[in-house]
């Protein structure tokens, strides 16, 4: 029999929000896989060290940093294959990933490469869009209301027709993408609604009005936006 790959969703980066079924996954397993970035320290492995047996086997997915698609989907099908080995000797795999597997996570280029193939199983994670709204003290939607996610690598035009048209509006990996966001912002007259976080979580956060916002930002940032009046009242 093969054996099961499970997708394991870690949460923004505090190891305590991590999901109980998680934590027990990942306590258990005999094979651990994640990725990393151009050969840098796993984040999500990092969220989950303390759990990880000392004898587990580990699987590192190094992505390269490029805007070109195709080193990184030849990373993802080496990872896969090695994970499908695993699986086929009759190995549990446990993937982890950063926040949930199935929100902008890279799990899923794993699913989409083994789901047909083998038993996978998806653990949800808490995503950095509500850990960013806790931490910022910042009701996103209620009752009718809709929530727009943004990346902010879109282009200028379109990102300020989508904000102007939302009524809340969550804009993710800000990274170097801060000035053109925040110039959009400007001109939109809603900088005083949009609330700049960094590393949710964790012992660096930021959390800062936009208009205090550094000038530089790490991938790990979002810019939060509401437009109404307070929804509670």
């Amino acid at each position: 029999m093969t054996g099961t790959l499970y997708g394991v969703g870690l949460g923004p980066g505090a190891p305590d929000l991590m999901t109980l079924r998680a934590a027990r996954l990942i306590e258990a397993a005999q094979v651990i896989a994640y990725p990393t970035l151009a050969g840098a320290e796993s984040f999500a492995r990092a969220i989950a060290a303390d759990l990880i047996a000392n004898d587990a086997r580990e699987i590192v997915m190094d992505v390269p940093m490029s805007v070109e698609r195709a080193p990184a989907q030849a990373a993802y099908d080496k990872g896969a294959a090695e994970i499908a080995a695993a699986l086929d000797a009759g190995d549990d795999v446990v993937c982890l990933c950063e926040g949930d597997p199935f929100f902008y996570g890279s799990f899923m280029y794993l699913f989409a490469r083994l789901s047909d193939r083998y038993r996978v199983e998806v653990v949800p994670g808490v995503t950095s869009i509500t850990a960013c709204a806790a931490r910022a003290g910042m009701p996103l939607a209620a009752r009718n209301e809709r929530l727009t996610v943004l990346p902010g690598p879109l282009p200028e035009a379109e990102l300020r027709a989508r904000i102007d048209g939302a009524e809340s509006v969550v804009i993710m990996k800000v990274g170097r993408h801060l000035a053109k966001i925040r110039s959009v912002i400007a001109d939109l007259g809603l900088t005083a609604s949009a609330v700049y976080v960094e590393r949710a979580t964790l012992p660096q956060e930021v959390v800062l009005p936009l208009a205090d916002a550094p000038e530089k930002a790490p991938y790990f940032s979002m810019i939060l936006l509401t437009k109404g009046a307070d929804p509670w009242l």
